[in-house]
């Protein structure tokens, strides 16, 4: 019989992210062009600084509802007719809207792009929000609130920011809005909110295709002619949590079968200087499948099908979260189970394995993200929402490859914070309460979804 083995993968291959040019244009709006000529397609992408974070307080939703009823219409077009416009161009208008920024999103062949990034100027820059269409959204997005509270896992991570975080925090309420948030707003807020956020010191513009800058620069100057002036609002962002110390909320599902477990604390802004170390660090922990926490419960105890951790990251501090679900009998044994592997990787270093597997992996898979024009948009609109350098994805896998085995430690030590540990359970509190008392989860409180 004859064997043989596997090869061994070679080194990597040397990747270059595309050249792109960054520019202020003297209408005030920003735009990034990076001509990718594989293909004849080109992604124009619009960020404007009018994320969830820029809301008013008790407006939380007003950010998703206003980019949504971007699509529904403008001075020239109503809604139907607009989205015709595009579909003839080959292409749809996409909107929507995170905690840091809107969007609107196309991607066209490059003999298209003309007509089709001056309607999306039109779409932008002359919007009537038609009052039908705003409760219409509204009604939409009311239906998936109401959705969420059936489904564990959807209430499970709602919850754990409304616990997590102070109540003063954005980041404590759904960036989509709350039933009652959503079911007060009016069309009038919606205006309000546009001419308020949405102008060019807000706006950058990022193309990426095959078009040159200087063709770009032109068709976006024509197609942002009506834009209004203005600059970008600073927001104060808090990130204070809710409590100091230990606590474990039980959002009472009676009769579930199943326990939605959230653990964590608040984390690290984007932009923090120990991003790489924490990025590696989190990938040994819970990031990988073949990740600690993941062997763990889902190999070694057969707790569940997938368990993770990861850091959400946004401007401000976004939560450090271990998810996963398991059967009721066996939720205070899987806790304590992400709890010692929280202690364990704090306690000592990671092995020379385990941390290369973890860089081999954030390094392989790095180049493959960026292999489509709406994929480079993307890692554009990252670096500008995010303000990180030019050379960013230049310097990515080395960076990566730079993260020792003491560097993962001390992320760990300094990052991971066992003490200020929040748990939501989403179960049967019934079942699940009367096990938890012997596992060092803080103070246990029961709610009603």
């Amino acid at each position: 019989m004859v064997t043989s083995l596997r090869p061994k993968p070679g080194p990597a291959r040397s990747y270059q992210f595309p050249q792109f040019k960054d520019e202020a244009l003297p209408t005030g709006v920003r735009l990034i062009t990076a001509p990718v000529v594989k293909l004849p397609l080109v992604t124009v992408l619009v960020l404007v600084n009018a994320g969830s974070t820029s809301e008013p307080r008790g407006k939380e939703g007003i950010a998703a509802l206003t980019a949504a009823a971007l699509l529904e219409g403008t001075t020239k077009f109503d809604g139907a007719e607009l989205a015709e416009k595009f579909e003839q161009l080959g292409t749809s208008l996409e909107s929507g809207a995170d905690w840091d920024s809107a969007f609107l999103k196309i991607t066209v062949l490059s003999n298209k792009l003309e007509e089709a990034t001056k309607l999306l100027g039109e779409a932008i820059s002359s919007p009537v929000f038609p009052e039908r269409e705003i409760e219409r959204l509204k009604a939409e997005r009311l239906a998936e609130i109401l959705q969420l509270e059936t489904e564990p896992r959807g209430l499970a991570d709602e919850k754990f920011s409304e616990f997590l975080y102070d109540d003063e925090s954005r980041y404590s309420r759904p960036d989509e809005g709350s039933t009652e948030s959503v079911s007060s707003l009016t069309r009038g807020d919606v205006e309000q909110f546009y001419r308020s956020n949405y102008n060019s010191g807000a706006t950058t513009v990022i193309v990426a295709g095959d078009i040159s800058s200087d063709s770009a620069k032109k068709l976006v100057i024509e197609a942002f002619r009506k834009w209004p002036s203005g600059s970008s609002r600073t927001q104060v962002l808090s990130g204070k949590a809710r409590r100091s110390r230990k606590s474990t909320y039980i959002v009472n599902k009676p009769d579930a079968p199943q326990s939605e477990l959230r653990v964590g604390h608040v984390g690290l802004p984007r932009k923090h200087p120990d991003f790489f170390p924490t990025l590696v660090m989190n990938a040994v922990l819970g990031g990988l499948f073949g990740s600690r926490i993941n062997l763990n419960l889902r190999e070694a105890h057969g707790y569940t099908y997938g368990a993770s951790s990861f850091y959400d990251w946004r401007r401000g501090p976004g939560p450090f979260v271990v998810s996963t679900a398991v059967e009721s009998e066996v939720t205070a044994p899987a806790l304590r189970e992400i709890l010692m592997e929280i202690d364990k990787i704090r306690g000592e270093k990671i092995s020379a394995e385990e941390l290369s597997l973890a860089r081999d992996y954030l390094e392989g898979v790095f180049p493959i993200r960026y292999e489509t024009t709406a994929a480079i948009a993307s890692a554009l609109a990252t670096l500008a929402i995010y303000d990180l350098p030019s050379d960013y994805y230049d310097s990515y896998r080395t960076n990566i490859h730079n993260v020792s085995e003491d560097a993962v430690l001390k992320a760990a030590k300094t990052h991971l914070h066992p003490e200020l540990l929040q748990t939501v359970i989403v179960g049967d509190a019934a079942t699940v309460r009367g096990s938890l008392a012997d596992h060092s989860l803080g103070e246990v409180t029961v709610h009603n979804p």
